[in-house]
């Protein structure tokens, strides 16, 4: 085999081309965009500025779960846009207490706080724990325990819950009180919980750091030694729930009931929100004063995400999830077969799926060529390709999705050949 020649310096120049065609001066340059403009979102699609198409299983990065532009939510934001758009935390309004209703409804855990992201739920998770502790006057009671491989978030407390120095590095120093344990590992777990855990975070199904489900027996181990020993479960859906994995939260694919879920991403389908989701033996950790956000449970965001939740309780969203997500894992499978120098075994539940690529390929070559063929993929980890597509696709846009991965790998894959 020839010496291989990542094919990023192949497409460069017209890449940085295209880069200096759409960049705006003015907006800060911690992001790597693809060269391309979007403009329109319509279903499982995304439409630039040249009127191409591209089927798109990024979603946003796992946001859009009902795809782009969907009617009925579409409705729901004009509608109450043309209502009210914002009254703060001051006073009640019917789009957030009806969307905490539904949401309590549905987990069975029942008090709610909204935010605006997943990283804004996720400190406040954090924060809860820690002021429960305080209450009952377990004044040791401070540490966060998180797995290895974890990502909670960028903000300060849930970076310092991320165990990824490269997200670390010249932020710190990072909070005090964190500490973790490894990924699956029930017998490092149980060593790892005391009496100063204040709480165990841990995502059902590990996302940035490629796709890595949880072992349900560590689940099960988790919600057992948590309560031996006094601490809270929070299980971090922020990725893996709204229906990612078929039931509307991960936990009831795992049969593990935490005491504190955190969710954002497709809540409301696009529109930026995040709740915490709490028991209400652990909801007094937090009263007036302790915690708030501004734009926390606005009634627009709300208004999407009761939408968002009418639309998929009507269309059988968790078999339609089940039956297509076994459609791609078969594909992947054929890919891993087809192309056993390129990847490896896929991973993943549902529509949250990864297929490990085997160096010298690298995902991100891969990602670039799959945009050429008109394919939106992105990586995650090391060097996993990341599929979270819109739960509402098809299983002909996911025939279609997989001919053009497997063009774009053939591409990639003749590209180390020259």
């Amino acid at each position: 085999m020839r010496e291989f020649r990542p094919q990023a310096a192949i497409v460069a120049p017209a890449a940085q081309q295209a880069a200096q065609k759409y960049e705006h001066p003015h907006l800060l340059q911690n992001y790597r965009r693809a060269p391309v403009n979007i403009v329109r979102g319509e279903g499982c699609e995304l439409i630039d500025d040249t009127g191409a198409r591209y089927l798109d299983f990024v979603a946003g990065i796992a946001v859009c779960a009902l795809g782009h532009a969907h009617p009925e939510i579409t409705k729901a934001i004009a509608a109450q846009a043309a209502t009210l758009v914002q009254a703060s935390n001051l006073y009640h309004h019917e789009p957030a207490g009806t969307l905490a209703n539904e949401l309590a409804r549905r987990s069975g855990l029942g008090r709610v706080f909204f935010c605006n992201s997943g990283s804004e739920a996720n400190e406040a998770a954090i924060k809860l724990a820690r002021k429960l502790a305080f209450r009952k006057g377990e004044l040791g009671r401070v540490n966060i325990l998180a797995c290895s491989g974890s990502f909670h978030g960028r903000t300060m407390g849930a970076l310092a819950a991320t165990d990824n120095p490269k997200y670390h590095e010249g932020f710190e120093p990072l909070p005090l009180g964190f500490s973790f344990t490894p990924f699956n590992d029930v017998d490092a777990l149980e060593s790892a919980i005391d009496e100063t855990t204040a709480a165990f975070i841990v995502e059902p199904v590990q996302g940035e750091s490629g796709i890595t489900p949880a072992d349900p027996a560590f689940l099960v181990a988790a919600r057992r030694l948590t309560r031996e020993n006094g601490a809270l479960l929070i299980f971090d859906e922020i990725q893996c729930g709204m229906g990612r994995l078929g039931p509307l939260f991960a936990f009831e694919s795992f049969g593990v009931k935490p005491d504190v879920v955190t969710v954002a991403k497709a809540l409301a389908n696009g529109l930026p929100i995040g709740a915490v989701l709490i028991d209400e033996a652990c909801a007094s950790g937090l009263q007036p004063g302790d915690h708030g956000s501004t734009f926390g449970g606005s009634p627009v965001p709300c208004a999407a995400a009761l939408a968002h939740l009418r639309v998929r309780s009507s269309i059988g969203l968790e078999a339609h999830v089940a039956e297509v997500g076994a459609l791609l894992v078969a594909g992947l499978r054929e890919l891993e077969r087809d192309f056993p120098k390129v990847y490896g075994p896929p991973r993943g539940r549902g529509l949250m799926l990864g297929l490990p690529v085997l160096e010298p390929f690298a995902a991100a070559d891969i990602v670039k060529t799959a945009m050429k063929e008109r394919l939106f993929i992105n990586a995650a980890g090391a060097n996993t390709l990341r599929f979270v597509p819109p739960l509402i696709l098809t299983a002909e846009e996911g025939r279609r999705g997989l001919a053009l991965l497997r063009s774009a790998t053939e591409e990639a894959f003749e590209a180390q050949l020259t």
